[in-house]
């Protein structure tokens, strides 16, 4: 296999310039607009069944190869991850978003009409034959009914999203993948480096090249601070206007019904994680032990313990996730090996890259890309295998699902990429001796307690965040950091100092917060896959029922799904066994360090 070091978006377009680009635009508005008038000027497919499964074919078929943004809106939104600063090609996703907007807007009728109707011809339409495909697509469509709003209002949210979110959420994203600073490189060099190489730097092994970083991060997250503050206040003012307009009780009420599951099931797992906060609290005074320091620096709670100086360059590492998922399964490889052959990974940090990670995927018939930021770390190789996880589970739902169900609800959308993470790691686990172990037995935990502990304590930040801006009315910098260093230090505990400036300002940096109580599915992904690991570990054969569920998409609530594999999410026991798998490894850490302070 030989490495692509960048995108091969070809399969999009030929480049930023390729006249494609700009004519189909106006294919994706033609195809809307045709869609539109077909079944807007009559109701007969709300209540006829073989009707209604024209129109849903009609409506799967446009969702599978244009929707309201096509091609062009995918390859703008990769190549802006690639170039964040590039003002050309916001140009260009302006017009698309326009289009979008139309597209959006004139098809806004379907969705709405179907949320609305009584109950009972809901339950008439779900139990036609006719309509079997789309069966769980009505289902979340008639839940969301009692919160959607007229076609004029709705039309009206779409248009002031664009101004009232994302362009708030742009801002602060460009202004920092903007930011530079002179940073200590390791070898022993002054250089000017962009954030996401610095972000990277504050855990190296080195202690003055990451100290190095956490003062120049520091200083860029702290220029930026007051325009985080103006920028969340905005978001949080837009989610408090959308809350009331369409009656949700809580802020995160919304979320919970969009990613098809009960409130009451996240919050249990809330409530088992925060309970257990001791865990993470116990792993920090760990490290920090085998580091020889009495406390952690903020920055330096991803710091590897320094007993190795293994280093995974890209072929290195993209070889070892290969070989890893292949012994899991054979077809899992063989996706590793078409994205590397396809070129679709974009692999090193540059300046005006995004910073971190992510798996891109849009329409069915679009190919999936992943995102990365190597630098050579063990953790990079565990961020390859994550993203890998959510590339195979797209991958798998491409082959099973139609294009209304061809996603996954953020309960269960980090299963397979945690799942895979695990995996890779618990090889390496096994195969080196006990000094080898602990450090990667550390790492891994590093990974659990941000996926899950930190995740939560994040969730945690986000309610109390959004319930005391509905109470003041705006939120100085200075309020939002306390709020943040408060949550962040319950999960920590006292072996990590809570450092100045840092502590305080880690949230202008954190996106997840942009995107609203997202991050709970980090950690009920992790403890679900936990599970799933277990029953694999008892029977190899449970591995068809897994590539069953990472074929599923939204076919199926994530209940149900998890169900068929006899895993019960509502059950608060699935969340605190899962958590006592985590605490287990914590005690084998625990007991190698006793050992190998012996020798």
């Amino acid at each position: 296999m030989t490495a692509k070091n960048k995108w091969n978006l070809t399969p999009l377009y030929k480049g930023d310039t390729d006249p494609k680009l700009k004519s189909d635009l106006a294919k994706i508005k033609t195809a809307g607009l045709m869609l539109a008038a077909r079944w807007r000027g009559h109701n007969d497919w709300l209540a006829d069944p073989k009707i209604l499964r024209q129109a849903l074919d009609e409506y799967e078929t446009w969702a599978r190869e244009l929707s309201t943004s096509g091609k062009a809106g995918f390859y703008l939104s990769l190549r802006l991850a690639q170039d964040e600063n590039n003002n050309q090609l916001k140009a260009l996703k302006t017009k698309v978003r326009d289009v979008a907007m139309v597209v959006g807007n004139e098809l806004e009728f379907f969705t709405n009409r179907l949320s609305k109707l009584d109950r009972d011809e809901q339950e008439r339409l779900l139990m036609a034959g006719e309509l079997k495909p789309y069966r769980h697509f009505l289902e979340r469509l008639f839940a969301t009914g009692q919160y959607t709003l007229s076609e004029p209002e709705e039309k009206i949210l779409t248009l002031k999203s664009a101004g009232s979110h994302e362009r708030w959420v742009d801002m602060t994203s460009s202004f920092l993948a903007a930011e530079s600073a002179v940073v200590l490189t390791p070898k022993g060099q002054k250089t000017r480096q962009p954030l996401s190489v610095i972000s990277s730097l504050t855990s190296h092994r080195k202690k003055a090249v990451r100290d190095s970083a956490a003062v120049a991060f520091n200083q860029i997250i702290m220029r930026q601070a007051l325009v985080a503050e103006h920028e969340l206040n905005a978001l949080l003012e837009d989610k408090k206007v959308n809350d009331e307009l369409r009656g949700f009780k809580r802020p995160d009420a919304g979320r919970h019904l969009g990613d098809d599951i009960e409130t009451a099931t996240v919050d249990a797992l809330l409530k088992a994680v925060s309970a257990n906060f001791e865990i993470a609290q116990r792993y920090y005074k760990l490290k920090a032990k085998l580091l020889g320091v009495k406390k952690l620096k903020y920055y330096e709670r991803n710091l590897p313990i320094n007993r190795t100086t293994t280093t995974y360059h890209w072929s290195a590492a993209i070889k070892l996730v290969a070989q890893s998922l292949t012994q899991l399964d054979p077809e899992f490889g063989a996706i590793v090996k078409q994205f590397l052959d396809q070129g679709r990974f974009d692999v090193y940090p540059r300046s005006g890259k995004s910073s971190g990670a992510f798996c891109a995927s849009n329409l069915l018939a679009q190919p999936v890309y992943v995102m990365l930021n190597h630098t050579n770390e063990l953790r990079d190789v565990l961020t390859l295998a994550h993203e890998m996880g959510h590339a195979i589970n797209y991958e798998l739902m491409r082959k099973n699902c139609h294009a209304l169900d061809f996603d996954t609800s953020l309960a269960t959308a980090e299963v397979a990429s945690t799942f895979m993470e695990d995996f890779v790691l618990e090889r390496l686990i096994h195969k080196v001796g006990q000094r080898e172990r602990l450090v990667l037995i550390m790492a891994k935990l590093n990974d659990d307690v941000s996926s899950i502990f930190r995740q939560v304590a994040c969730y945690l930040f986000e309610q109390e965040l959004h319930a005391t801006y509905r109470l003041k009315g705006y939120l100085s910098k200075e309020e939002i950091g306390q709020i943040f260093k408060k949550h962040m230090r319950a999960y920590m505990g006292p072996a990590v100092e809570q450092t100045v400036g840092m502590a305080e300002n880690w949230w202008v940096y954190w996106s997840h917060i942009r995107n609203h109580f997202y991050v709970y599915s980090y950690a009920s992904g992790l403890l679900i896959s936990k599970a799933l690991q277990a029953k694999l570990r008892q029977d190899e054969r449970f591995m068809e029922q897994i590539k069953e569920f990472l074929s599923a998409g939204m076919s199926a609530s994530p209940e149900t799904l998890f169900n068929r594999m006899r895993v019960d999410i509502t059950d608060p026991k699935t969340w605190t066994q899962g958590l006592k798998e985590v605490e287990l490894l914590l005690v084998e850490a625990e007991n190698l360090t006793k050992k190998l302070d012996k020798k």
